[in-house]
């Protein structure tokens, strides 16, 4: 597995994994006409953007494997003055999941963003209605500090879980031990 910072080259590949990824993990979650259409063209023009105008305090990672892109992460550091470090995307190949790429993404994102941005804390979103995310957070030691119903695309709202780490170096322990 290789890592490297992703950069505009990258906006493509991204969008695709990103598409694939919200089409197969958020059915029942965002509405099905959306996710139907063309979830990788509204993926890619995002990502497109993010790397044409990236704000200073964005990482984006990427892990490689020999088939490619097997998962990305995109940190945005201090995003927020009490809750710290925003971990905005986190999203694995279906076929490379439960080998330790999440685990690996979100410990790197978590490592930068305490070189770059020392004590603060680390945070998420993660969909109530998604408990496979939820268990993996809570596996690596966060905390579900508030819950709060919040717009998705294509229209719609639902419940979001704030999950947080007060201590950003015990995450980066636990994604590597």
């Amino acid at each position: 597995m290789i890592f490297r910072e992703a950069g505009a080259a990258d906006a493509e590949s991204i969008a695709e994994l990103h598409a694939r990824s919200w089409q197969r993990a958020y059915r029942g979650i965002f509405r099905d006409d959306f996710l139907a259409g063309d979830v990788f063209g509204e993926r890619r023009m995002v990502w497109t953007k993010r790397f044409a105008q990236p704000p200073d305090n964005q990482h984006v990672l990427l892990a490689l494997n020999d088939a490619g892109l097997a998962g990305f992460a995109c940190v945005y550091g201090d995003a927020d003055s009490e809750w710290g470090s925003l971990l905005d995307n986190l999203h694995v190949r279906v076929d490379s999941m439960t080998r330790g790429i999440g685990t690996q993404l979100i410990g790197k994102a978590a490592q930068w963003s305490s070189e770059n941005y020392p004590g603060r804390k680390f945070f998420l979103w993660v969909f109530e209605q998604n408990p496979v995310a939820r268990r993996f957070y809570d596996h690596l030691g966060a905390t579900h500090s508030e819950s709060l119903r919040a717009p998705v695309p294509g229209g719609g709202t639902t419940m979001e879980c704030r999950y947080t780490w007060s201590d950003v170096t015990m995450l980066v322990k636990a994604a590597v031990r």
